[in-house]
């Protein structure tokens, strides 16, 4: 039996596509994580899988005195997957990307074990930009990505079976809801988003004359709720929760953008812009240049109730997202892993 370990990790968009490829795997490879103490960890083990641990840096993009220790906590970092790689002697390192799966694919490189990473956002990271060369392929979510690279391969975005196999009366019956109004789905991501949870609070008796909510805020995100309003922290089952909804509001990370368009949910895009590279304005962009989405910037969200009824009435919108054909990238993503 094959043996793979995958990696990646600093956020859920990380980690939740890699277990979504383990669970396709998970009877046929022998299977496990290297990550940092993050959320992969917790992610991974409540998945069942071995987990290995390594105390990777990240990146800060603000001036911080940190980042002046990365060079030596990575240097340590790479001793630890080369030890646990030489230990465990896998076939193939499987890469999610992020900064938690640079020690591993640096050294699957070193001792000549096949690796692969995947690329979510429409350009790639620094991560991927320095694991390219160390891997077999670099594979995209964005078929204009993969241009990028030598060795790049377009699959598409890697998505659970479960997504597609909500049922919407089981799922309204669940949270309480009705058909009677439709149902706004808000995310922000695997922590919540702090803007997106203000302004649904801010707005939420205007927003309930039209709307049912259905809300996973994220930790700390807690609102005093009314009627038509239900409230989440966390929420697993997300086919359940996407088959009960009518339009979303959300951040734009890559993985949550390709699920709405992939299950045909007319969305309203938020991208998270403070504090980051741009790569949540850039998938959003992508598509809505496209005209299969339509965005909203947070400097925006006071006139959130106002976009929120002209999404709902796009009927241009739904059409073209109908005709949309963007699936799943896991089959893709399994052949080429078995060829390996």
């Amino acid at each position: 039996m094959k043996y793979i370990i995958f990696c990646g990790g600093g956020s859920a968009g990380h980690v939740v596509p890699n277990l979504a490829v383990m669970n396709e795997l998970k009877y046929s490879f022998k299977l496990a994580y290297m990550g940092t103490s993050g959320i992969e960890k917790s992610l991974v083990s409540e998945a069942g899988y071995p987990f290995f641990e390594v105390n990777c840096p990240k990146l800060v993009r603000s001036f911080t005195l940190e980042n002046f220790k990365i060079p030596a906590r990575l240097h340590t970092a790479e001793k630890e997957a080369l030890e646990i790689l030489k230990a465990e002697k896998p076939d193939l390192v499987f890469s999610k990307g992020g900064f938690a799966s640079y020690p591993a694919v640096w050294a699957a490189n070193r001792l000549g074990i096949p690796a692969m990473t995947h690329e979510s956002d429409f350009t790639p990271g620094l991560a991927t930009k320095l694991m390219a060369k160390k891997c077999r392929f670099v594979l995209t979510s964005f078929p204009e990505t993969a241009k990028l690279f030598e060795n790049g391969k377009h699959v598409g975005s890697p998505m659970r079976k479960e997504l597609f196999r909500g049922d919407r009366q089981r799922a309204l019956k669940k949270y309480s809801l009705t058909d009677g109004k439709p149902v706004l789905l808000v995310l922000g991501g695997g922590s919540g988003s702090r803007a997106i949870n203000e302004a649904i609070a801010k707005n939420l008796s205007a927003l309930l004359r039209h709307w049912q909510i259905l809300h996973l805020t994220g930790k700390n995100g807690q609102i005093e709720g009314q009627s038509g309003y239900v409230q989440r922290e966390f929420e697993s089952d997300m086919g359940s929760a996407y088959a009960a909804c009518d339009c979303v509001l959300c951040r734009a990370g890559s993985n949550t953008v390709f699920e709405t368009l992939a299950l045909k949910k007319p969305a309203l895009f938020v991208p998270l812009e403070k504090g980051s590279r741009g790569d949540q304005l850039q998938n959003a962009l992508y598509f809505e240049k496209r005209g299969l989405c339509r965005i909203l910037r947070e400097s925006e969200l006071s006139s959130l109730p106002a976009a929120l009824t002209a999404l709902q009435r796009d009927d241009t919108l739904r059409f073209t997202l109908s005709a949309c054909e963007i699936e799943s990238g896991t089959p893709a993503i399994l052949e080429l892993i078995k060829a390996i």
